[in-house]
Parts: C-alpha cells; sequence; structure tokens
C-alpha cells in the first residue's frame, strides 16, 4: 500500500472559497470507494500506487466538469516497500514516541 497526499486547487473561480469543488473531490472519492482521510490542507488517499495514479487523474479533471479552465494539483506519494502503510499509521509511531 501506499498514501497519496493530494490537493486540487480550481484557478479562476468567481468567489475565494473554493469549498464546492472540494466537496465535489470528495464525492468522486467515495464513488471510488477508497480509504481517504480529509486535512485542511488536502486530501491522503490509501491504496496500491497504480490506482493511486489512476485516481489522481480522475480528481484533477473533476473540477474541469463545472467549468474551471485552470486547475493546479500537487501529489505526493509515500510508497513504502518493505511494510504495509496505512492512514493514520505514521501519526501514531510518532504519537507513540511521545508518551515515552
Amino acid at each position: 500500500m501506499a498514501l497519496l497526499e493530494m490537493s486540487v486547487v480550481p484557478i479562476g473561480t468567481s468567489t475565494p472559497s473554493i469549498g464546492d469543488y472540494i466537496a465535489d473531490v470528495v464525492l468522486a472519492c467515495n464513488k471510488a470507494k477508497v480509504k481517504y482521510k480529509l486535512t485542511d490542507m488536502g486530501t491522503i488517499i490509501e491504496g496500491r500506487p497504480g490506482d493511486l495514479f489512476k485516481l489522481a487523474q480522475k480528481l484533477h479533471e473533476t473540477p474541469f466538469k463545472k467549468g474551471i479552465k485552470r486547475v493546479l494539483t500537487n501529489l505526493s506519494i509515500d510508497d513504502r516497500r518493505d511494510k504495509r502503510v496505512r492512514l493514520d499509521d505514521k501519526v501514531g509511531s510518532v504519537m507513540a514516541r511521545l508518551e515515552k
């Protein structure tokens, strides 16, 4: 498993708020039936690398469906091959260290 951190930012909206566009991205995640976590700065999605790349393209396209002419998408993938990595594992690891 790998983790994909992704932010999709539509550019040129009629308002500074992009919440409606992000809600569409989250709906697309729900439709794809992937495990994800929405954060204040992006979305973290768990899956196989190939599946994550395909999903990233689909999510990037989402704002264009509402007429946006420009979208800025940032991706970061953590693909660890020595053990299975899941959502919240990294946070749990750090919190355990803080409790020592």
